[in-house]
Order: C-alpha cells, then structure tokens, then sequence
C-alpha cells in the first residue's frame, strides 16, 4: 500500500510540474538543439557556464533545504531552470545565463 501511495505522489508531482513549467520533458531534438546552443554561447563567451551558475544557486538554497534535481535550459531565451526539491514541493529558479542573476522564482 505504501508503494502506491509513492507512485501517486509521483504521478501528481510530475503532473504539477507540467502545468505549470510545461511539458515535463523536451523531446531529444529540441533537448539537443538547447546543448548546442548552450555550448556555442559558452564558447563565444555570451553565457556563462552552468556550473558557475549552479556555484551561485546551489549552496543558496540548500541552506534553505532545498535538494538540487537538475536543470533545464531555454536556447530562445538563454535562461537555466534549476529544480529543487523542498519539503515535497518542486521549486524553480530560472537564472539568466548571460549574467547569473536570478530572474524568477516559483513554485515551493
């Protein structure tokens, strides 16, 4: 009974996540398209790297507890989405790639 109770948890959590931030996961091209672009801005010095934003972000918020589960990033807008995971909420920071400011937060 536990087991289900977990499954459901994560049904509604994925579901949650998709209406707000839509789709939970990008398809492969549009997922491969982002890389690149995200490597080429790195390389032509427009963005920063994701670990230098991830260095700014993370420890930030796990002092509020917050568990780092990953990242998505936006090539059309060049904005990181980094996910955290508190108290059973997901929360969302998106951080703008070009400077490492944060421009949003939701979620939580």
């Amino acid at each position: 009974m536990k087991m289900s109770g977990v499954l459901a948890f994560g049904v509604c959590l994925a579901t949650a996540a998709a209406s707000v931030h839509g789709p939970a996961h990008a398809s492969p091209q549009d997922r491969r398209g982002d890389q690149q672009a995200a490597r080429k801005g790195r390389v032509e010095g427009h963005l920063l790297p994701l670990r230098a934003i991830e260095a700014r972000v993370v420890p930030a918020m796990a002092k509020r507890g917050g568990q780092y589960i990953g990242f998505d990033f936006d090539s059309g807008t060049g904005i990181y989405t980094l996910k955290f995971l508190r108290n059973g909420n997901v929360i969302w920071i998106d951080v703008d790639g070009r400077t490492g400011q944060i421009v949003r937060q939701s979620g939580g």
